[in-house]
């Protein structure tokens, strides 16, 4: 088997792993644990899990400057993206969450364009105007715009949650070209847990371990084990093999595997409206991840 069918392979069990956990880190919420609850405990265990790995497979010094750097990336990309990501997939659906979030390349290309003056072209404004225009169709298809509306604030929430993680690739993008994946993400990690403490540690004392069944650890394991750590290693091993370009069209899979996990379980029917926007969103990521933006994507997506 090639090297580039084996990144394939990589990139496909990502995708699909990334796609469940929005069913089963919606399983966890909120009977068993908060959004709360479940950020401290995947940002800690991600955190361990790091620096455990990062200390096997050999550590590197990082400057002071760049130190910097990170930890305001683990702001954005670790505290504030999953703080807003659980919150708001407790109030939305998977299947709209994932919808959302393939808008993240929109995201990113703006940010690039106002912060590192990214050339922004006519096609690339013809897809920011269709990507922004599918999320409002998915945010309001209720015709519910109100606050008072779970999926609508859920939907708002992940669009935040989406923008706060473009933030955060454009920050950490030239501390990346730098050092090792691994050195970059451990203190991302273990900035974001510093930050995240006093929004989570608190609700951590209400929690009731002896309570949990055996599906209960396992979702949990899979949003801390699977989700966070080894679908960013075989993003990695494939980005070693394959172009980030190549890598970055996979986005378009989760929520596919998303809804077909909805079909499946009979729990949500894929409307006309959520259709049309998904194809909005889709159209418009497509004519903004072109050369220069995908490279964008080489960090791994924290869902």
């Amino acid at each position: 088997m090639s090297s580039t069918i084996k990144a394939h392979i990589a990139l496909f069990a990502a995708s699909m792993i990334f796609g469940i956990n929005y069913w089963v880190a919606k399983g966890l919420m909120p009977d068993h644990l908060s959004p709360q609850q479940l950020v401290f405990l995947r940002i800690s265990g991600a955190t361990l899990l790091f620096f455990a790995f990062s200390w096997i497979t050999g550590t590197e010094k990082v400057a002071t400057r760049d130190l910097m750097r990170i930890g305001i990336a683990g702001i954005f990309g670790t505290t504030v993206n999953q703080l807003l990501f659980f919150i708001g997939l407790n109030l939305t659906t998977p299947v709209d969450m994932a919808i959302i979030h393939v808008s993240n390349p929109i995201f990113v290309l703006i940010i690039a364009a106002i912060f590192i003056n990214e050339k922004v072209s006519f096609l690339k404004v013809a897809g920011i105007i269709l990507g922004a225009t599918g999320a409002i169709v998915l945010i309001v298809y209720r015709g519910e715009i109100s606050f008072s509306s779970n999926t609508f604030t859920g939907n708002l929430l992940a669009l935040l949650n989406t923008l706060a993680y473009a933030i955060y690739l454009v920050i950490i993008k030239p501390v990346m070209a730098k050092y090792k994946p691994l050195t970059v993400m451990k203190w991302v990690f273990l900035a974001g847990l510093i930050f995240a403490i006093p929004f989570t540690f608190s609700s951590m004392m209400s929690v009731s371990f002896q309570s949990f069944g055996n599906n209960t650890w396992i979702s949990m394991l899979y949003v801390i084990m699977a989700t966070t750590f080894l679908a960013y290693l075989l993003v990695i091993y494939a980005l070693k093999r394959v172009e980030a370009s190549v890598a970055s069209f996979y986005i378009y899979l989760q929520p596919v595997v998303a809804t077909v996990i909805a079909l499946w379980l009979g729990i949500q029917a894929l409307t006309l409206s959520k259709f049309f926007a998904a194809m909005l969103i889709f159209t418009g990521v497509f004519l903004v991840s072109k050369k220069r933006n995908r490279d964008m994507l080489k960090q791994m997506p924290q869902r």
